[in-house]
């Protein structure tokens, strides 16, 4: 038997950003069609029921062997599977090791890949680097969000959280709210606040303002992003919220039981919380699992019966689709729950690589001009 040469696309990050990651509105485009294909059910992810969000190394508190690494802040490595449908058509996975240390060594937090894979034989199709495919992807899923949940002709946004991935996030919502004019800005470091309130005036063309405080912060916005760090968490009071306010939660925040309680909550899928409330079971620490993930405090309040179960809420596929519905009314509080799945990996990663070969960008690497395997 002859075997098949094979080969595949590498893009450096200077590739990925001349095959188009930078392109705001692409990439929400491209997560909008990832929403629908969830919602109709053409998708693969992780684990039994194919709806983890991935799978990772978290490092012991303690070990007894002296090259081992132990537990950080922001310290895991994490794979994040998935098989994605329609025009896509291809496997994938993002692959990243993280480490809040890794800024004092000039590196970002996290350093991130992602690899596409053929269907049907596996071979490899790309490599690509993946830190700014993996901010525009999390920043695109909010932009959808707005697009289908934030009130018509809101002018007035607000930033919890001062750090790139809400400047990704508020790229994609600035896309589709054309009437916006005006930035609040608060993080838990006044410095950052600032100078993100620059960065919005200079980027977006909106005044920015570094709010005083976060109560100042959430009371001037009629569509709030939130993605603070994971380590200092935010507590948010539900009587800051004015009505018809819409917060896009890419990060995790605590509130109130009315903040949840009293606004309809979306979530990008729905499937997703489902498995991490089973995983949550699974560990055998109910309270500890939902304290490290964006939706915890949530599920919280689901098992105590004060918010309606997983089974009958909402993901944002369906509001895409048209099985459910957009906002209802210009009154109407609503909190939109991200928490990152590997499909908008792959599906941005697709389009990248497809953008690269067209425009003859990349370097082709052999994996092998014939399998040894088979000689």
């Amino acid at each position: 038997m002859t075997g098949k040469k094979t080969e595949f696309l590498y893009l450096s990050e200077p590739d990925v950003i001349e095959a188009g990651v930078l392109d705001v509105k692409r990439c929400v485009e491209v997560a909008e069609e990832t929403f629908a294909l969830l919602s109709e059910g053409d998708y693969l992810m992780g684990g039994p029921n194919h709806n983890s969000h991935g799978m990772g190394i978290i490092f012991p508190k303690e070990t007894k062997f002296p090259n081992m690494p132990v537990a950080g802040p922001d310290r895991r490595f994490f794979a994040m599977p998935a098989y994605l449908g329609g025009r896509f058509d291809v496997c994938g996975v993002k692959w990243y090791g993280s480490n809040h240390a890794n800024q004092a060594k000039g590196l970002p937090r996290s350093v991130l890949t992602v690899q596409l894979n053929d269907k049907d034989t596996g071979e490899p199709l790309s490599l690509m680097s993946a830190n700014l495919l993996s901010a525009a992807r999390t920043g695109a899923v909010p932009g959808v969000a707005a697009r289908y949940l934030a009130r018509k002709g809101a002018a007035v946004a607000s930033a919890i959280g001062c750090g790139p991935i809400n400047e990704s996030c508020l790229k994609s919502i600035h896309s589709q709210l054309p009437g916006l004019k005006k930035l609040y800005c608060f993080d838990v470091f006044d410095e950052k606040a600032r100078a993100f309130a620059d960065w919005a005036g200079k980027e977006l063309g909106v005044e920015g303002v570094a709010a005083k405080s976060l109560e100042e912060c959430v009371r001037a916005g009629e569509v709030i992003t939130v993605a603070a760090s994971r380590l200092k968490p935010l507590l948010l009071d539900s009587g800051w919220i004015r009505k018809g306010t819409t917060v896009l939660m890419s990060g995790p925040a605590k509130a109130d039981d009315a903040f949840w309680t009293k606004s309809r909550i979306v979530y990008d899928h729905v499937p997703l919380h489902e498995t991490y409330v089973e995983e949550a079971i699974a560990s055998g620490d109910k309270a500890g699992y939902y304290a490290g993930v964006i939706g915890g405090p949530i599920y919280t309040l689901i098992d105590a019966g004060k918010i309606q179960p997983l089974a009958q809420s909402t993901s944002l596929g369906d509001i895409v689709r048209g099985k459910a519905p957009k906002r209802e009314s210009d009154d109407e509080n609503i909190v939109f729950v991200a928490c990152g799945m590997p499909v908008f990996d792959v599906s941005l990663a697709f389009d990248l690589w497809q953008s690269a070969a067209r425009k003859g960008i990349g370097t082709k690497l052999l994996l092998w001009n014939e399998p040894h395997m088979l000689k």
